[in-house]
């Protein structure tokens, strides 16, 4: 669904931004151009990138710079993802095995390390202070999201404002310094800005909602990783949280003693549970405001092409089923 959205309005534009990141893959040391390649090749929403373009165009920018941008954040998200992996222990993502499962730990971190360290190649090219501040700031939040969440592992004793402060540090981070880069090269105003900002993070914390969501009621084949990771790595997400707070004692109770202990043994009674209470319709209702809220931002907007794919891209964070 994302590519649909997107092609009509983004197909050359997605289509440089490719060409940048193959030309800056490049490297002498073959096993970086195999995990690198095998990883940047394997597919995705492209969204992070895409809200760059949008961004950009919305605001009237007719350069090059934000194919380099883009590429700047895809990069950095491709690094976190190596780095997620390793931390998780993951097989699988995108229904393809990870870096990790292919090439080892090892290789995954440092690759990944390159990757950030080539990201940052490429924003130091365009030249702009205030693109080299937004991005070395989130890339600093979303590290602290990551070490949040490792902190938070296993404890069942979080709460609905700890788990927001985590997704929005870790995944709602990137999603709001792509949307405000795009205004920033277009030489935006400072209200434009902030309202793209305000968007990106809205819609960054709708999906990370929804893949919490779906951790728990997705089907593997269309979400392309194995049910039940979040159980296992002990991740307390809003779904458990809600169904801790709202179910009965020996749910809560069952609820709490799988998360301290990452058993994916338990992952059937755990959703039983979750089922008896309104946690997932409660996570996808929150994820509806915080979807409602994204559009909200782009209110003073000018219509445009653009401004309407970023309202579509709001609607399917909630609607989407991968």
């Amino acid at each position: 669904m994302p590519i649909q959205i997107l092609e009509p309005l983004l197909s050359d534009d997605l289509a440089a931004v490719d060409r940048v990141l193959r030309a800056s893959l490049a490297s002498d040391v073959a096993l970086i151009r195999q995990v690198a390649e095998y990883i940047v090749g394997g597919g995705g929403k492209r969204l992070r990138p895409a809200l760059v373009l949008l961004a950009a165009r919305a605001c009237g920018y007719s350069g090059t710079h934000h194919h380099t941008l883009a590429a700047t954040v895809e990069m950095i998200h491709t690094a976190t993802l190596l780095h997620d992996d390793v931390v998780d222990e993951s097989s699988l993502r995108r229904g393809h095995a990870t870096a990790n499962a292919m090439f080892g730990n090892a290789a995954s971190v440092l690759v990944g390390d390159f990757l950030y360290s080539r990201a940052f190649q490429l924003m130091v090219s365009v030249d702009n202070m205030r693109v080299l501040r937004i991005l070395s700031d989130a890339t600093n939040v979303i590290a602290e999201g990551e070490v949040l969440q490792l902190l938070n592992a296993g404890n069942p004793d979080v709460g609905e404002s700890a788990y927001l402060d985590v997704i929005r540090r870790k995944t709602a981070k990137l999603f709001e310094a792509a949307a405000q880069l795009g205004a920033v090269i277009a030489g935006a105003d400072a209200a434009t800005e902030e309202a793209f900002a305000r968007y990106g993070m809205h819609l960054g914390t709708a999906f990370q909602l929804i893949d919490d969501v779906l951790d728990y009621s997705g089907d593997f084949d269309a979400i392309g990783k194995n049910l039940g990771d979040d159980l296992a790595d002990g991740k307390p997400t809003l779904p458990l949280i809600r169904a801790m707070q709202v179910g009965s004692a020996a749910d809560a109770s069952l609820i709490g003693d799988a998360l301290r202990h990452g058993r994916l043994d338990d992952f059937k009674p755990v959703v039983e549970a979750i089922a008896r209470s309104d946690a997932l319709d409660y996570a996808r209702r929150c994820a509806g405001v915080e979807s409602s809220e994204a559009g909200a931002a782009l209110a003073a907007l000018a219509d445009s092409p653009a401004r309407q794919t970023l309202l579509k891209l709001a609607a399917f964070a909630v609607e989407r089923t991968y």
